[in-house]
């Protein structure tokens, strides 16, 4: 599985032969890329804000991927396909994406759509993405990357997505402000059990800027197990 961060929450990943984009929003100073840069197979949205879906209208061949009224919401204003299935799916729910599995999560955040008509987003949502459908049958080839989402911390993290979806990689937020700061998205990177955690979700407005080198402290700090992976906009890592 190869990760790539382009900044703010935007992950472009690759599971075999499948590309998901997660979050297109390029207007952040960390990456180089334009939304065109990227020829998504699936268009991954967490929740209504602008920064979490301003590009989306650059993906028209992409299926989108979020709830049914988000899904509804590209459709009408983008023009984009609608949700694997030809529906949303929800919190909870778990879709074959090509080569990849993607099982819906919670996040603690507000949801809003900014439009000259009235829109319900839904709930916001985070994503596990894996090489494997999840199961609880023991099974250490299975690959997964768990995006957050914009959320606080909750005990969502230690009681369900760790123990049952078990993420190798943890993308988050780290931003503070808007969302988890560093010592509690520490806290988030331990409750999950992940091998690798990395912050996202900062240095894209005034409010959100933030020392990495505080994430890694604090990390240590928790005694968790997860290596910090702090990339530069627009690098990747490979997941094995």
């Amino acid at each position: 599985m190869e990760l790539t961060w382009h900044g703010h929450s935007t992950w472009h990943v690759t599971v075999d032969g499948t590309d998901l984009l997660v979050d297109p929003f390029f207007e952040n100073p960390k990456t180089d890329l334009e939304p065109g840069d990227l020829d998504p197979d699936y268009l991954l949205l967490t929740h209504g804000h602008f920064d979490h879906v301003a590009d989306a209208d650059a993906y028209p061949d992409a299926t989108v991927v979020s709830t049914p009224e988000l899904a509804g919401y590209a459709e009408d204003r983008f023009g984009l396909e609608d949700a694997v299935a030809g529906m949303g799916m929800n919190l909870g729910g778990t879709a074959e994406c090509g080569d990849a599995w993607v099982t819906m999560v919670r996040a603690d955040h507000s949801n809003s759509i900014e439009s000259d008509y009235e829109y319900s987003a839904g709930m916001p949502a985070g994503f596990v993405i894996s090489d494997k459908k999840p199961t609880q049958e023991a099974d250490r080839d299975n690959t997964s990357f768990y995006h957050a989402g914009d959320t606080s911390l909750m005990t969502e993290m230690r009681e369900v997505i760790g123990p049952f979806l078990e993420p190798d990689f943890a993308a988050l937020p780290a931003g503070d402000h808007f969302t988890m700061g560093p010592a509690q998205a520490a806290i988030a990177a331990d409750w999950v059990g992940a091998d690798y955690a990395a912050p996202m979700h900062y240095d894209t407005f005034p409010p959100i800027e933030i020392d990495t080198g505080t994430f890694e402290r604090e990390l240590k700090a928790t005694g968790a197990r997860a290596e910090a992976v702090i990339l530069e906009g627009d690098e990747s890592f490979t997941l094995e």
